[in-house]
C-alpha cells in the first residue's frame, strides 16, 4: 500500500475509490448530526448514506505510512446522496477531515471504542487502517498486574531465612531502623514511579521506559540494563534460597554431604560463652546441580507467557500467605512440647535481652565464629536485607500487559510497599520477643522451627514463595530487555526485538543463561549485594526522574497522582545514594563505573531519540532564564561575543543538493574562540512561502547536515521571500533573541557579478550592507572564500590589519581570534596605519603602539602616508607623471561614464528622473572620481605592502548616498583587485574590546 492510502478490510472487500475533489452540501435543518467515517462513491449507490445501515468500524491507525487523506477519501457528488436518502439520513463532515474524528478517540456510531494512538515521532509515518482493531495479549488490572507479582518478589528467601537471623544480629531497635530505612527508601521510590506513571501513557518496559523518557536514551538503557541483569541475578537468588530450603527440609535429597563444625559465640547475661556444635549445611555441588534443573523449569513456564504466568501465580502465592499465618500461630503459641530451649515465646525478658545488637564474625553460611571469615555490622546488614524490600517494579515491568498502568501501577506498588514493610516491622518485635540471641544466630530455620503445625508448612511456603519470586524477576527481566531492544538504541541487542504482542523468547532465553551463570556460584551472601546495588541505582534513577521532572514543572507535566513533590523525590535518590555506600563503597564504585560504561557506550555506537527528556527541557529553561538575566542592555565589551549570521546564498548557482559554499563553515569557526560560540547560518528562496514551504525545509535540513559535518556549532535557518534582499532585511529585523541577536553579518564578496547579472547582484549586494548598516550590525565580506585555508592548511607569514576607520576594535578582535586557530597560528600580526603625507607618522605610530598595547594585543605598527585627493588633482593639473595603475583607473572611469550614459538616455527618453529601485539617483562626477582614486590607491598600498600576506583586513567603506549599486561595486573591484584573500570589515556602534579588566 502507498504512502497515504486508505486500505479497507470490512468484509473482505475493497471500498472503491470516489471520483477526486471533494463537494458538499448545506445542511439543512432537518438533517441529524451523524459522524461517520465512509467514501461516498459518485458513480454508484452508497450504502451508508441510505438509513438503516450499520456504518463502518472506526479506522485504526497502522504504523508505517504517512498520515495523510488520500483523495480516494473524498466525496462525491451531494445530489447522488440527496436523491438516495432523506436529509435525515445524511452525514455531517468535520471540515472534510471527517476520518480523523475516530482516528483522535472518539466513539463511532456503532459504539464501538476506538483504540487512541500514541503520538508518533518526527519523521515517522502513519497509515490509517479500516477494520477491526488487531487483537493484543490479555490485560490484567491491578491485583494480578501489580499487586500480586509486587507481593511475590518482595515476599523472598530473605524473610524465611535470614531475617530472624538479622534480628539476632541487629538487635531489635536496629532492626527497626533497619526496615524503617529500606522501606522509606522503596516506599519514595514508589511515590516517585506513581508520578511518572500517571503522566501519560506507558508502554512497556518499566523503570527503562520511564527513566528513559525523563532523563534520556543514555541515561535510560544504562541504568535499564543494570536494572536488567539486577532482575536476572535475583532470580538465581531466588532459585538458590528455594533449593537451600529444599535440601535442609529433605537432606537425603542431597548428592553431596558437607559436615561444618563451628565455634558458638554469643553473648549470655552480658558473658562470652563459647561452645562446640557440628552443624550440617547443604553443599555448594547440591545448590548448582538442583539450582540449574530449577531455573530450567521455570524457563519452560516463563516461554509459555504472561497469561500462563498469572494464571500459576496464585498457585505459588496463596500457600505463601498461608505459610505467613501459620508462622505469627506458632509464634503466639510458642513454645511447644517439642521446642528448642532457645525458643522462650513471647517474653518481655526475650525482648530486653535482643533489644541491642551484638555484631561478630561468622563463617560463610553465616554460622557465629570468632575465626570467621566476615565481620557483620549494620552496613553490611543493610546490603543483605535491602534485597526483602525490592520488587516493587515488579508491576512496572509488565506494564505493557496492564488494562489501565495509570490507575493499577500506583495503587498496586504502593499497596504491596506498605503491606510488607508494615509485615516486616511487626516481625522484627514478634521474633526479637521469640526467642534467645542464640537460637536466633544459629537456627537457619527459626521460621520453621516455630510454625504451627509443623515445620513442612514452611519449607512448602519457603519454596513457594521463592520460587514466586523467581518466575516474577525471569517474566519481568525478559520484559525489559526487549524492551530496551525495541526502541532500536542499540543495534547490538536487535536479537531481542519483539513485535507486538510478542513474547521475548530471546530475552528469556538470555536472562536464563545469566541466571544459570549466577546459580552455579552457588554463595546467597555474595549474591544480594550486587542485587542491591543494581536495584538501588534503578531506584535513583527513578526518584531522580521524578525529581527532575517535577522541579521544571513542563507544561506536558501533569501526573494524576498528587502526593508527591520534588522533595521527597530528592530524599528518596539520597537515601539509595546513601545505601549503596553504607552497603559497600567498591560494589557503589563497580556498579557506578558499570554504569558509565554503558551510557558512554550508548552515547558512540547508539542511535539517537528525542523523547523530549527532561534534561533537554532543563536546557530549555536554563537557556530562557540566561536570556532573561542578559536583558536587553548593552552587553559589556568583556563579555562580547562573535554571533556571526552568515549568508548561504551564493552569488551564482552551487552545484545540486548543496546548500552552502564548502569554506563558510571553515570560516566561521575562525571567528570562534576555542570553538565556542554559536553561528547562525541562513539562506533565502524567492518565491511564494505557501507554494515553497517545503522545499525550504529540504533545504533546512540539507544545510543542518552540512553544519553537522563540518562540526560548526550553530542553527540553519531558511527564509522563502520574493527577492534575496527582501529576504536578508526580514532576517536582518527578526533574528535572534534580546542580547542573543547576531551582530556580525557574513557575506562573500560577489567576484562574478559581472558575468552572471550586471544590475541584480550589486542592488541586492548595496542593500545587504545598508540594511546592516540601519540595523547596526557589523559586516565582515570575506574576498578569495575558494582559497580559504581549512583546519589543515598551516598558514606562514602576516595577518595585514588596514586600519583606516574606527570600528570598535572588531578588526583587532578578528585578527586575534584568527591567532588562536592552528591554521593561523603561526603567523604575526602588522596594522598598517593610513594618514596623509602632512601628518605625524611618528606621533601616530606611537600612539597606536600604546593603544595596542593596553588592549594586551602584539603587532607591528607601520605608519603609511597616501597622497589625498586634493593633492592628486594639484599634481594632475601641474602635468604630474601618471603611475602605473592609472590604466585600472581610467577603465573604470570608462565603465561608469558609459553606464551613466545610458542611465541618462533612459531616462530622458521615458521622461522621468534617474531612478534606481524606486530611489532618485543623484551623481556628482567629481566625488565618483574621488571615490575611485582613494580605492584605487588603499588597491596599490595594499599589493605593495602586503602581497604575500596570508590574509589582509580592510576597513569597509559605506555605500555613498544617492549613488547607483553599480558604481559602488566598481569602487570595490578596484579594492580587492589582485589580492588573493581579504576580508573586508565594518564595525558598528559598540566596542568589542576593552582596556580594563
Amino acid at each position: 500500500m502507498e504512502n497515504g492510502e486508505i486500505e479497507a478490510v470490512e468484509d473482505g472487500l475493497p471500498v472503491p475509490a470516489p471520483p477526486i475533489g471533494r463537494r458538499y452540501r448545506p445542511v439543512g435543518s432537518e438533517d441529524s448530526a451523524v459522524i461517520q467515517m465512509t467514501s461516498m462513491d459518485g458513480s454508484s449507490t452508497s450504502a451508508t448514506a441510505v438509513a438503516g445501515v450499520t456504518p463502518q468500524p472506526p479506522r485504526n491507525l497502522q504504523p508505517g505510512a504517512n498520515l495523510t487523506i488520500n483523495p480516494s477519501m473524498q466525496e462525491g457528488s451531494s445530489d447522488h446522496a440527496t436523491s438516495s436518502g432523506s436529509q435525515r439520513d445524511s452525514k455531517l463532515e468535520l471540515f472534510g477531515f471527517d476520518s480523523l474524528v475516530n482516528i483522535l478517540g472518539l466513539k463511532s456510531m456503532t459504539g464501538e471504542q476506538v483504540q487512541a494512538p500514541s503520538s508518533p515521532r518526527e519523521g515517522e509515518d502513519v497509515a490509517i487502517t479500516i477494520g477491526r482493531p488487531k487483537e493484543t495479549g490479555p490485560k490484567f488490572g491491578t491485583m494480578m498486574g501489580v499487586f500480586v507479582p509486587c507481593l511475590q518478589n518482595i515476599l523472598g528467601i530473605i524473610y524465611y531465612i535470614r531475617f530472624t537471623w538479622i534480628v539476632g544480629m541487629a538487635g531489635i531497635w536496629q532492626s527497626l531502623v533497619l526496615v524503617s530505612f529500606c522501606g522509606a527508601c522503596t516506599f519514595l521510590t514508589g511515590l516517585s514511579l506513581s508520578a511518572i506513571a500517571t503522566n501519560g501513557a506507558m508502554k512497556g518496559g518499566g523503570p527503562y521506559y520511564l527513566i528513559g523518557r525523563a532523563l534520556g536514551p543514555e541515561v535510560g538503557v544504562s541504568i535499564g540494563l543494570c536494572f536488567f541483569l539486577g532482575n536476572a541475578v535475583a532470580g538465581s537468588m531466588y532459585v538458590l534460597g528455594a533449593v537451600e530450603t529444599f535440601l535442609d527440609a529433605v537432606p537425603s535429597a542431597g548428592l553431596f554431604q558437607e559436615s561444618v563444625t563451628v565455634v558458638n559465640n554469643t553473648l549470655l547475661n552480658g558473658t562470652a560463652i563459647a561452645g562446640t556444635a557440628t552443624i550440617s549445611t547443604p553443599s555448594l555441588h547440591d545448590l548448582q546441580v538442583y539450582g540449574v534443573i530449577v531455573t530450567i523449569l521455570l524457563c519452560f513456564i516463563v516461554f509459555g507467557g504472561v497469561k500462563i504466568i498469572n494464571k500459576v501465580a496464585p498457585a505459588f502465592l496463596i500457600p505463601v500467605l498461608f505459610s505467613l499465618l501459620c508462622i505469627y500461630l506458632g509464634v503466639f503459641i510458642a513454645p511447644r512440647h517439642n521446642a528448642p530451649k532457645g525458643i522462650t515465646g513471647l517474653s518481655l525478658t526475650s525482648l530486653r535481652d535482643n533489644w541491642g545488637s551484638e555484631y561478630q564474625r561468622t563463617n560463610n553460611a553465616g554460622v557465629p565464629d570468632p575465626n570467621g571469615s566476615i565481620y557483620w555490622d549494620f552496613n553490611a546488614l543493610v546490603g543483605l536485607f535491602f534485597p526483602a524490600v525490592t520488587g516493587i517494579m515488579a508491576g512496572s515491568n509488565r506494564s505493557a500487559s496492564l488494562k489501565d498502568t495509570q490507575r493499577s501501577i500506583p495503587i498496586g506498588t504502593l499497596s504491596a510497599t506498605l503491606t510488607t514493610t508494615a509485615m516486616y516491622l511487626f516481625s522484627v518485635l514478634l521474633f526479637g520477643a521469640l526467642s534467645t540471641r542464640e537460637e536466633l544466630l544459629t537456627d537457619r530455620l527459626l521460621t520453621a522451627t516455630v510454625a504451627w503445625p509443623a515445620p513442612v508448612v514452611i519449607y512448602i511456603g519457603i519454596i513457594l514463595s521463592t520460587l514466586g519470586a523467581a518466575l516474577q524477576s525471569l517474566t519481568g527481566a525478559p520484559r525489559l530487555l526487549a524492551a530496551i531492544a525495541n526502541d532500536d538504541i542499540l543495534p547490538v541487542l536487535t536479537y531481542f526485538k519483539v513485535s507486538e504482542g510478542g513474547e521475548p523468547h530471546a530475552a528469556t532465553l538470555f536472562t536464563a543463561l545469566i541466571c544459570i551463570g549466577c546459580v552455579i556460584i552457588g554463595n546467597l551472601d555474595l549474591i544480594t549485594p550486587t542485587i542491591t546495588m543494581f536495584f538501588l541505582l534503578c531506584y535513583a534513577g527513578v526518584n531522580l526522574s521524578c525529581f527532575l521532572l517535577d522541579l521544571l514543572d513542563a507544561p506536558s507535566w501533569r501526573p494524576r497522582w498528587k502526593l508527591h513533590h520534588w522533595s521527597l523525590s530528592l530524599v528518596g535518590a539520597l537515601l539509595c545514594v546513601v545505601i549503596m555506600f553504607l552497603i559497600s563503597w567498591s560494589f557503589t564504585v563497580i556498579s557506578l563505573a558499570l554504569a558509565s560504561l554503558i551510557y558512554y557506550y550508548v552515547s558512540i555506537q547508539g542511535k539517537a531519540g528525542d523523547w523530549g527528556d527532561g534534561f533537554k527541557s532543563a536546557y530549555f529553561q536554563l537557556a530562557l532564564r540566561s536570556l532573561r538575566s542578559l536583558g536587553a542592555n548593552q552587553v559589556h565589551p568583556k563579555n562580547w561575543y562573535p554571533i556571526p549570521l552568515i549568508l548561504c546564498r551564493p552569488w551564482g548557482k552551487l552545484p545540486e543538493n548543496v546548500p552552502c559554499h564548502p569554506k563558510l563553515a571553515d570560516f566561521a569557526n575562525c571567528m570562534k574562540k576555542k570553538g565556542r560560540g554559536m553561528s547562525i547560518f541562513v539562506s533565502t528562496i524567492d518565491g511564494d512561502y505557501h507554494e515553497l514551504a517545503e522545499d525550504a525545509k529540504t533545504a533546512c535540513h540539507q544545510l543542518e547536515a552540512y553544519i553537522e559535518y563540518k562540526r560548526c556549532e550553530g542553527v540553519a535557518e531558511i527564509i522563502v521571500a520574493p527577492s534575496m534582499a527582501e529576504g536578508f532585511r526580514s532576517i536582518v529585523q527578526t533574528m535572534g533573541l534580546g542580547n542573543l541577536k547576531p551582530n556580525i553579518v557574513v557575506v562573500r564578496y560577489p567576484e562574478i557579478w559581472r558575468r552572471e547579472n550586471l544590475t541584480e547582484i550589486p542592488s541586492t549586494f548595496v542593500s545587504i550592507i545598508n540594511d546592516c548598516i540601519i540595523a547596526n550590525k557589523a559586516v565582515v565580506i570575506v574576498k578569495g572564500l575558494d582559497e580559504w585555508p581549512n583546519e589543515f592548511q598551516r598558514q606562514y607569514g602576516t595577518i595585514d590589519l588596514y586600519w583606516i576607520v574606527r570600528d570598535g576594535g572588531l578588526m583587532l578582535l578578528l585578527s586575534q581570534l584568527l591567532l588562536t586557530k592552528q591554521t593561523f597560528e603561526s603567523c604575526k600580526i602588522q596594522v598598517f596605519c593610513i594618514a596623509e603625507e602632512d601628518t605625524d607618522a611618528e606621533e601616530l605610530k606611537t600612539d597606536v603602539k600604546k593603544f595596542l598595547y593596553d588592549l594586551r594585543m602584539h603587532a607591528e605598527v607601520i605608519v603609511v602616508t597616501m597622497k589625498s585627493w586634493e593633492s592628486h588633482l594639484e599634481s594632475s593639473s601641474s602635468g604630474g607623471q601618471p603611475d602605473d595603475s592609472h590604466e585600472a583607473y581610467a577603465s573604470a572611469q570608462r565603465r561608469i561614464s558609459t553606464y551613466l550614459s545610458e542611465m541618462k538616455e533612459t531616462t530622458q527618453r521615458e521622461g522621468r528622473p534617474q531612478m534606481e529601485h524606486g530611489k532618485q539617483v543623484v551623481v556628482n562626477e567629481q566625488k565618483v572620481d574621488k571615490f575611485l582614486y582613494t580605492m584605487l590607491k588603499l588597491n596599490s598600498t595594499i599589493l605593495r605592502y602586503s602581497r604575500m600576506a596570508a590574509v589582509v583586513l580592510v576597513s569597509l567603506p559605506p555605500p555613498p548616498l544617492n549613488h547607483p549599486a553599480y558604481f559602488y561595486m566598481e569602487y570595490m573591484d578596484l579594492l580587492v583587485e589582485n589580492v588573493p584573500r581579504m576580508l573586508i570589515v565594518r564595525g558598528y556602534r559598540k566596542d568589542v574590546v576593552t582596556f580594563f579588566t
